[in-house]
């Protein structure tokens, strides 16, 4: 695929975004709005209710204010009678004084017997009806209410039914001292619109609050961070620098073994078997014993060049992953396990990943011949279009899950694992008890 097409491009985008919300920052960031956003409604839902609460306190204000302020003073026999006279008089006042302002609408005072005495609905005063127990407590004990009206009942027959009202009723005395109950009615949209600019004043100050406590911590969230990445990349440097060393130090004991030991133990062989052919003429005996150990000492060479193969595999960076493999393939097969090996001729991948498969796959193998029993074993390698596969299956004894993180002879494998999630890949394990071992590996290709 071209590198430039519009797929491709695509699917950069979307990684680089990735990238980008997988940011620690970034993810501190959404979720410290995330939390702004909930403290938000939450928040805007306490003060919208707080600002009702406080608009309906101003309303039993208001109505206390109104009645012992300027109703009770005109309160006199006369009115609680009916007299004409003293209804007008104190129906300019109410009118004039009262309705209108701060959303009353309407007023109405009781006497002890339930009977209205007064409202500026003339068509109530002199009517009874049953007052409910709070209305009565407040009229013996005092105090002041509000709820809000109900329009169901026969004293608010005269009110609209299409607007929600809130009742206040608190305790007036009359001049002669009769103990009566003021009553006003105001619209409930004036109490909620009042708690509307309340919670509309404090909501902005609360929510730039938060915005600013975020945004201060933001610098904070990039240092720790940016210390994280450090210490990441510092743990990762310190990991390459150790399989560095390691491949140094396998290349240092790989070279001394085949310049010393190797050719030593080589030249023995050879020295024994021209001795046990010149042997064979005098004693039968003596040339069979120095022919069977030249032949042993032949194959301790064989099997030290193989392990040569294992430390520090020469064809990995010379002819490549496939001749690699094949020499770990040709080790196992010369003890009797059937292995092979499938990779595509023209397999053309970094270095680091070629370093990456072999290595997974040496110990893999490893392990199959240390404790697997297998009588199979197969090593794929293919790719995708940014993607490399290594795939390794045995049919060998396999073992429980349990023993994946901590079993002995698996730890090689775990430090693979590591290595394979730092260079961006994936590496899954499945093995159960009888049914063998399978390791599956992906990683990404530049």
């Amino acid at each position: 695929m071209d590198p430039l097409s519009p797929a491709t491009s695509k699917q950069d985008m979307n990684r680089g975004i990735g990238a980008r919300l997988r940011s620690p920052v970034v993810q501190f960031a959404l979720a410290g709005l995330l939390a702004i956003a909930a403290i938000g409604l939450v928040s805007a839902y306490l003060l919208k209710e707080a600002g009702i609460d406080e608009a309906t306190r101003d309303a039993k204000q208001v109505s206390s204010l109104a009645g012992e302020g300027i109703v009770e003073p005109l309160v006199g026999p006369r009115l609680i009678s009916g007299e004409p006279r003293a209804q007008r008089r104190l129906d300019s006042v109410v009118r004039s004084r009262i309705l209108g302002r701060d959303g009353i609408v309407r007023v109405k005072i009781w006497d002890a017997d339930s009977r209205i005495v007064y409202s500026d609905e003339q068509r109530l005063v002199g009517e009874q009806f049953e007052l409910g127990p709070e209305e009565l407590g407040i009229l013996e004990n005092g105090g002041i209410e509000a709820e809000r009206t109900d329009l169901s009942r026969p004293e608010n027959r005269f009110e609209p039914r299409d607007v929600d009202l809130l009742e206040v009723y608190l305790p007036i005395e009359s001049r002669s001292g009769e103990r009566l109950l003021f009553e006003t009615y105001t619209r409930s949209s004036f109490v909620n619109s009042a708690g509307q600019r309340i919670w509309s004043t404090l909501a902005p100050v609360l929510i730039g609050a938060l915005l600013v406590l975020s945004a201060l911590q933001l610098p904070l969230a990039a240092s720790l961070a940016r210390r994280l990445r450090r210490g990441q990349e510092e743990r990762e440097a310190l990991l390459e620098r150790a399989i560095d060393a390691s491949e140094m130090e396998r290349r240092r004991i790989a070279q001394d073994l085949h310049d010393g030991v190797v050719q030593d133990l080589a030249g023995v062989s050879y020295s024994i078997a021209a001795v046990a052919n010149r042997a064979g003429r005098l004693d039968s005996g003596d040339a069979s014993r120095l022919g069977e150990a030249a032949s042993r000492l032949r194959q301790s060479v064989r099997d030290l060049r193989g392990l040569l193969v294992e430390i520090y595999p020469p064809d990995l960076h010379r002819a490549g992953l496939g001749a690699a493999l094949s020499d770990i393939i040709g080790g196992v097969n010369a003890r009797g396990l059937q292995a092979d090996s499938s990779v595509p001729d023209d397999l053309d991948l970094p270095t680091e990943i070629e370093t990456l498969f072999f290595r997974i796959s040496q110990e893999a193998v490893r392990n199959v011949v240390a404790h697997a029993g297998a009588e199979n074993l197969m090593i794929r390698v293919s790719t995708s279009p940014g993607q490399a596969r290594l795939e390794i299956e045995d049919d060998g004894r396999g073992f429980s899950p349990d023993l994946k993180a901590g079993a002995q002879g698996h730890f090689g494998l775990r430090m693979l694992s590591d290595l394979t999630t730092e260079a961006g890949g994936e590496f899954e394990l499945d093995a159960e008890p009888g049914r063998g071992t399978r390791i599956r590996v992906e990683v990404p290709v530049p």
